[in-house]
């Protein structure tokens, strides 16, 4: 449950905090928790921050006790709305990761509770798991850069000028490095009477690695099996590995 989710307005329109009890009460210290308190009296902010930091810089104690803290003062739901999104935002191999994340998370939310030593186990397994990932911050990189480009073009649009940045694809045209795009599956590529032979020997091709053993011989009998009379050339073709060195280059005619 993210951290938005707590915020709520009455049917009156005033402002309400749906704050969960365990949130609430005493701090280890027998003093009645503030907003936003810790049982160990800090600010679940700092510790949330703390968090995001020693996961991106690998410190898996600190990034334990982060998640123990924010778990046991009643914030599981902060807690796990950030691990989620640590994972998409600063790891590089975010799929093991993500899945584990969303495993604790049922664990702890779904068949334990967060209050339980259960869901706090749950909650530095998962730390930990983040912790230990790869890390980067090339996703949020790319969104910052991305996102700039947008202003930078829309503003050269408006001057009538050429932008000092693009988008890595330029523009998208038949006929350009991203021809093959444009396939039965687009307006263009229909119009241009792309259909089926050209996505079978040119849009469904794979690379570097190109396809396994048996996904070939898949891809050869059903090629041999269709109604279009593939040649042997066409065949060769969809199952030759894309050239990681000129990925998007293909033959004008086969």
């Amino acid at each position: 449950m993210g951290d938005d989710r707590q915020a709520t307005f009455g049917s009156d329109g005033t402002f309400n905090r749906d704050v969960p009890p365990e949130a609430t009460g005493a701090n280890d210290f027998g003093e009645a928790k503030g907003d936003d308190e810790t049982d160990g009296g800090y600010n679940r902010y700092d510790v949330s921050s703390l968090l995001q930091k020693a996961i991106r810089r690998g410190d898996e104690e600190v990034a334990a006790w982060a998640a123990w803290e924010l778990a046991r003062s009643g914030y599981g739901w902060n807690l796990w709305d950030r691990l989620n999104l640590y994972v998409v935002e600063d790891l590089r191999a975010g799929e093991d990761a993500a899945l584990l994340v969303e495993r604790y998370e049922e664990l702890a939310t779904e068949r334990w509770s967060m209050d339980s030593w259960k869901g706090r186990l749950c909650a530095i397994q998962a730390a930990l798991t983040v912790a230990r990932a790869t890390a980067s911050r090339e996703a949020a990189n790319a969104d910052e850069y991305f996102r700039k480009v947008a202003d930078v073009r829309a503003e050269a649009r408006e001057r009538g000028t050429e932008p000092s940045h693009d988008f890595p694809v330029g523009d998208l045209e038949p006929s350009g490095r991203y021809d093959v795009i444009f396939d039965g599956h687009t307006g263009e590529g229909s119009r241009m009477g792309r259909g089926k032979e050209f996505f079978k020997t040119r849009g469904a091709r794979v690379g570097p690695e190109g396809e396994s053993e048996l996904s070939a011989r898949w891809q050869r009998l059903s090629m041999v099996l269709d109604g279009i009379d593939f040649s042997e050339e066409q065949i060769e073709h969809a199952l030759e590995p894309v050239d990681p060195d000129d990925r998007w280059s293909e033959p004008e005619r086969m």
